[in-house]
């Protein structure tokens, strides 16, 4: 990843209202939500959110896949792991942070299946 690109998304979830957007992509899982569900758990006004939205999609963060009339938005959760692992690739292979998160290898830049116990 170049530094531009890690910029550009980390300004891009900066502001309060795209994080929280994020957040409930990652949270509603791959199949994901429309954008009036979002508004309405969000509770912002729906041209608010489709900004967002699109400023969330133009740096990689989401994506939006078209059923019928509806878009349902989902998190590129490749991207927020290649932003760590860039943001972490210098060093933190080797403390107890984020290289030792339970799915989550830096070394390998992705997630890793759960194992069940």
């Amino acid at each position: 990843m170049e530094t531009s690109h890690a910029a550009e998304i980390l300004a891009a979830l900066g502001h309060e209202s795209r994080l929280a957007i994020f957040r409930l992509l990652v949270e509603a899982g791959r199949n994901g939500m429309n954008a009036s569900a979002a508004a309405e758990k969000l509770g912002l006004p729906q041209a608010t959110l489709s900004f967002h939205l699109s400023h969330l999609s133009r740096v990689g963060l989401i994506k939006g896949k078209r059923e019928s009339r509806f878009i349902h938005y989902s998190a590129e959760c490749s991207t927020m792991d290649a932003l760590i692992a860039f943001l972490t690739s210098d060093g933190c292979e080797d403390r107890s942070g984020l290289a030792r998160r339970p799915g989550f290898d830096v070394t390998k830049n992705h997630r890793t299946k759960k194992s069940n116990p």
